[in-house]
């Protein structure tokens, strides 16, 4: 955490105009998560006596309680990206039909994690991923191999969608529903991932020239799909990565992001852990998607993903369905980001389910 500056309370833009009621029930879902972390006990214990409809009083149980810390890049810089996502639903079916033929995987008995932290503490934020090839690990079958049937993989469906782009972004964004065809949803989350990183494909086209960069967002990748769907195909598949998927209780208030706990719509981010300790509240100072108007809130860091990578960096939670889909997909923006830790704080070891 050697990129967090401690500073006055005053120099957080607009934490004064923030309403900190809309944030405090997401604070208490990372309270249940972090419970067993002896410098989150104190605050979480004494939030329990917090009046959680009296905004002076959450106001003032973090002005006591927490120093806020000014996040920086590696060059000193301030601002950084910060991008969305959201839970999509999809139509699909738990039994391959000959609408639902794309295989939505659980996460494959032969998949290993490797965890080097207690040998390489430099690596704590990190895992590797492979499977057992006589006695050694080697790489797991990336995208390509996965779904050409190549390289020994076998899977285990736990659903099937109808629509090969929608399952491509599903696993971007780590979590969702499907719809199903009596109308019931099923609700289903990250599991793991095969090791291999993330490559955009947006970046990509507009690397060939298919789309101008302002066109290379969820929609227009998605417009782009349809109109090419000879090479629908060889473009997904030029990103390795791939996710694996369970199903999640319906029942949930969100998806369950890497923290362990429900996502709040509007006021949970994910961060990169390496920098940002999972869990904190950030106060993050943006704008809204493709616009001028400022977006200054009080967030709660409780997811990671494969593309959220550096200390100023943001994924911004809109919640679920296709409103929340069109935001998620339109926002690249700039960004600050404060983050608050309880006064005192040691640092724990890094909870990494990293999409």
């Amino acid at each position: 955490m050697a990129q967090l500056r401690p500073v006055d309370w005053s120099a957080i833009v607009a934490w004064k105009q923030d309403s900190l009621l809309e944030t405090w029930p997401a604070f208490l879902q990372t309270c249940a998560g972090l419970k067993s972390q002896p410098s989150w006990l104190g605050v979480c214990n004494d939030a329990q006596y917090v009046n959680g409809t009296d905004e002076a009083a959450i106001r003032i149980f973090f002005e006591q309680r927490f120093q806020p810390h000014e996040v920086f890049n590696t060059d000193n810089s301030l601002e950084g990206t910060v991008t969305g996502y959201y839970e999509p639903l999809l139509k699909g079916d738990r039994a391959r039909t000959s609408k639902a033929r794309y295989p939505i995987y659980a996460a494959p008995d032969d998949l290993i994690a490797v965890d080097l932290s207690s040998v390489y503490p430099e690596l704590k934020s990190l895992r590797l991923r492979g499977r057992l090839q006589g006695n050694k690990i080697v790489p797991y079958p990336t995208r390509s191999e996965i779904e050409n049937a190549n390289g020994g993989f076998k899977g285990k469906p736990i659903a099937w969608a109808e629509d090969p782009v929608e399952l491509f972004f599903l696993q971007i964004q780590g979590s969702g529903r499907i719809e199903l065809p009596d109308g019931a949803h099923m609700r289903i989350g990250y599991a793991d991932q095969n090791g291999h990183p993330y490559r955009s494909i947006g970046k990509l086209l507009v690397e060939r020239g298919e789309l101008k960069l302002e066109e290379a967002s969820m929609q227009g990748i998605k417009a782009w799909g349809q109109a090419n769907p000879d090479k629908l195909s060889e473009l997904l598949q030029s990103n390795p990565s791939f996710v694996f998927f369970k199903e999640l209780p319906n029942g949930l208030s969100g998806p369950v992001g890497a923290l362990g706990v429900p996502l709040t719509a509007g006021r949970s981010i994910a961060v990169d852990s390496k920098f940002i300790p999972l869990g904190a509240p950030v106060f993050l100072a943006t704008t809204w998607p493709n616009s001028p108007q400022p977006l200054n809130r009080l967030m709660m860091a409780q997811d990671t993903g494969g593309a959220i990578r550096g200390a100023v960096r943001a994924d911004f939670f809109w919640g679920f369905g296709s409103e929340a889909g069109e935001q998620a997909g339109r926002m690249k923006q700039k960004g600050r980001m404060w983050v608050l830790l309880p006064k005192g704080y040691a640092a724990q070891p890094v909870i990494n389910a990293a999409k």
